[in-house]
């Protein structure tokens, strides 16, 4: 993933995925604090993928955060699983938690 932190600065690191849906992710061990709504790239294999941070969540005792994110853009088969209900509609605005610390 890439994108700027809460500070503004740059960074590129290595981050896992915890949760897929046809419209966001939930990511781990993310070590850089994040803003909603800032927007990042994550990218799997070949591809490269715009996403909004929704929300933030700092592991206590760590300094890693878990952050949801939701596509700015669909790709019905973006991570090379196919969601046969997926009609390639964005989350209602309302459907997302913007309160830092959900999960």
């Amino acid at each position: 993933m890439k994108g700027k932190d809460s500070s503004g600065k740059a960074f590129e690191e290595l981050v896992h995925t915890l949760d897929v849906t046809p419209v966001g992710i939930r990511l781990g061990s993310v070590r850089h604090e994040l803003n909603v709504p800032d927007e990042v790239t994550v990218f799997y294999r070949t591809r490269r993928m715009q996403f909004r941070v929704v929300w933030t969540k700092k592991l206590k005792g760590t300094s890693e955060f878990q952050v949801g994110l939701q596509a700015v853009t669909q790709d019905r088969e973006a991570w090379g699983m196919s969601f046969p209900d997926f009609q390639g509609q964005s989350a209602p605005q309302s459907a997302v938690s913007h309160v830092s610390g959900a999960v």
